[in-house]
């Protein structure tokens, strides 16, 4: 089962970014575009949809004015795009699930679709070939965009402008810092322990001195997380 999206922009180039950025994304289907909110607010009154893409500053009728008018929007994750911030303070007053800044980055792209999987996992209990879909990241590897389970994840080293995702089967390595990356993992899963590496916390095999055990890898524990490590693990 695929994410339904529509994306709603005046700007055609704009509309032309995000269809380009999603072509990445086979989890997520866009099932139309507009220019023009009244006639998307038609289309999105009769019909369901999971993830609306909307711009703020649009003629004839603002997003906000749809969001105010669109009767399905508690079923719906809606993102503003907008090429202003200050509107970032309202749109989350009407429960947005995030803003986006034009142009929009990839990587914040990408920050925003897994924000939007694991809100529509959660709450619809999404499967896919009869089974639970795992909670997931995508990266950036070789020009194409991986998609790695979470469970899988052992650990992420940072290497200056790189990091090495090392899972139970592969490690892969994509041009992203070790802080953006361990901003998409859920906390309550994956901790930071060191200035270069963030680990899965369930992965832990033993812990002596100040070092890590994970699976056949030893990672150093940082003098300045020793005590969150050991008060979190050894709980």
């Amino acid at each position: 089962m695929k994410i339904k999206c529509v994306l709603i922009d005046d700007e055609p180039l704009a509309v032309k970014v995000i269809q380009n950025y999603f072509q990445n994304f086979p989890e997520f289907e866009i099932v139309n575009t507009f220019s023009n909110s009244i006639e998307a607010l038609d289309f999105l009154n009769n019909n369901t949809i999971d993830a609306l893409f909307l711009d703020i500053n649009m003629p004839l009728m603002s997003g906000f004015e749809l969001i105010n008018l669109y009767h399905n929007k508690k079923n719906t994750k809606i993102i503003i795009t907008s090429a202003f911030r200050e509107f970032a303070a309202e749109s989350y007053d009407l429960d947005v699930l995030d803003y986006l800044v034009k142009p929009i980055p990839l990587p914040r792209f990408i920050k925003c679709l897994n924000k939007i999987t694991a809100e529509f996992q959660q709450k619809n209990n999404l499967k896919q070939e009869n089974h639970r879909v795992e909670p997931h990241i995508f990266i950036k590897v070789d020009k194409k965009m991986v998609k790695i389970n979470i469970e899988e994840i052992l650990f992420v080293e940072g290497m200056k402008e790189y990091i090495k995702v090392v899972t139970s089967e592969k490690t892969y390595i994509t041009h992203k810092s070790l802080s953006s990356l361990t901003e998409e993992l859920p906390e309550d899963r994956f901790m930071r322990i060191h200035k270069s590496y963030t680990i899965a916390i369930d992965k832990v095999k033993t812990i002596e001195g100040n070092r890590i055990q994970i699976s056949s890898y030893t990672i150093p524990i940082g003098r300045n997380f020793s005590k969150e490590v050991k008060n979190r693990i050894l709980e």
